[in-house]
């Protein structure tokens, strides 16, 4: 199949979701190999970005990239488009950092690009054909990729309720997407509404560009699409969220309960053997992508991958191993606690204690680790915001080994999280606390 771009420039108008700005969009004509290039008309030097995964920066409800200091929101609509329409090449300019939501759905970019007039280019269309299974796994959801000549993807949506369970599996091509995906509508919770909008999230959003599911209730301003629309919006959120992987898949997709965090999970595996492909088969640790999240495949972590995570460094980092993450919500670290930490040259000289704060800090600490198994930390930094119900119980000295236990009790949105933790020698607890602490961009901090 040969390379394809537009016969010509095409526009639309409207609100972006989460910022609630008004923001017109065009899309031009490009050559071959030009790729998907987004283009901020409002920022001096108009910028571009490439929608590539190595770019995202947040995942909350929404895909965000960002080069330098141009970001771009909810990529996600537009490149499920694209790849859903089989077009390459196209630059797509933007006076704002986010698409025009519009209604929802991938169908008003899907009758632009055909307005745009789809033509075939002079040079063959290059996919990444998966040559062995590969799989990713986030809480009660996972993503399975499975060698295929063709694009397919089988995807089971659920609530916890277990209300609104769908499934559907189709191969996926430019007549299929455009006739029975491109047409279905983000939703969302009725009781995630009010927390999206604390975060700064969906301030263009209404009736006109949604469903919201209330119990067993669906609340929309038109009739649902399908009868099965939720499951066919999740797969359309797919076919955009592995098109950052810079080129079109072939590959057998079976996710359950997919969203964008565990989709940019699965296309950062993709990306990663794409760069091995490159590289002539022969990984190069120099130059592998090292994972900005905690994996979960990873039951533990040592002192590298920690240093991988954490900003903190000597002599502030609390943390030598994580030796169990039980699962999303508790981890188990240790600190080796030595005569040598510069802290007992003053607490106290003759009598060393380790300070209590510096406890409190060890389980902030693995609680900014626990949150990174869900989210990435590119661009990002975990700030400690409190402790609540804090104790201390025994004495911490030179030669003690301290196990650090937290537990996740709440976490709102992925921004905010809040975690019981305690520090333990020899098996008694020395200290305890309530945590809580924030996720924020690291130009917030700056």
């Amino acid at each position: 199949m040969k390379q394809r771009t537009l016969a010509r420039e095409v526009s639309i108008k409207g609100s972006a979701l989460h910022t609630g700005d008004a923001v017109t969009l065009t899309m031009k004509p490009a050559p071959v190999d030009h790729g998907i290039v987004f283009k901020r008309m409002d920022i001096h030097g108009t910028p571009e970005l490439r929608p590539r995964i190595d770019q995202v920066t947040d995942l909350v409800r929404a895909t965000t990239i960002q080069s330098g200091h141009a970001k771009i929101h909810t990529v996600e609509h537009i490149l499920s488009a694209l790849h859903g329409c089989g077009i390459d090449n196209v630059l797509l300019e933007m006076d704002g950092s986010e698409p025009p939501i519009l209604d929802g759905s991938a169908r008003p970019f899907v009758n632009l690009i055909l307005k745009g007039e789809p033509i075939e280019q002079d040079k063959d269309r290059v996919y990444f054909e998966l040559d062995a299974p590969i799989s990713v796994t986030r809480g009660n959801s996972s993503i399975i990729a499975l060698p295929s000549d063709e694009f397919k993807i089988s995807c089971t949506s659920a609530d916890d309720r277990g209300i609104h369970t769908q499934h559907l599996s189709l191969t996926i091509d430019p007549e299929v997407y455009q006739t029975q995906i491109a047409a279905a509508r983000t939703f969302t919770i009725y009781e995630d509404i009010e927390e999206l909008l604390k975060l700064g999230k969906i301030r263009g959003g209404s009736l006109d560009c949604a469903v919201v599911i209330r119990g067993d209730k669906i609340i929309s301003k038109e009739p649902l699409r399908f009868k099965d629309e939720f499951v066919r919006h999740k797969i359309l959120d797919i076919v955009g969220d592995v098109m950052l992987l810079g080129m079109p898949l072939k590959a057998h997709i079976v996710a359950t309960r997919p969203g964008h965090a565990i989709n940019a999970e699965l296309t950062k595996v993709l990306f990663a053997k794409l760069q091995e492909r490159k590289n002539g088969g022969v990984k190069k640790k120099e130059r592998a992508p090292i994972p900005s999240m905690v994996l979960q495949t990873e039951t533990a972590l040592d002192i590298r991958r920690i240093l991988d995570m954490m900003p903190h460094r000597y002599p502030f980092l609390m943390i030598d191993r994580v030796v169990e993450l039980k699962s999303d919500d508790e981890l188990t670290a240790l600190k080796n606690v030595t005569i040598n930490e510069p802290f007992f040259q003053g607490h106290y000289p003759g009598n060393p204690v380790m300070p209590g704060v510096l406890q409190i800090e060890a389980m902030a600490q693995a609680a900014g680790l626990l949150m990174l198994r869900r989210i990435s930390t590119e661009g990002k930094t975990a700030l400690f915001m409190s402790c609540d119900k804090v104790k201390f119980r025994r004495a911490v000295r030179p030669g003690d080994q301290l196990i650090i236990e937290v537990k996740m009790t709440k976490s709102r949105g992925n921004k905010i999280g809040v975690a019981e933790g305690q520090c333990l020698v020899n098996g008694q607890v020395a200290s305890s606390a309530e945590l809580m602490f924030a996720v924020v961009d690291n130009v917030d901090v700056e």
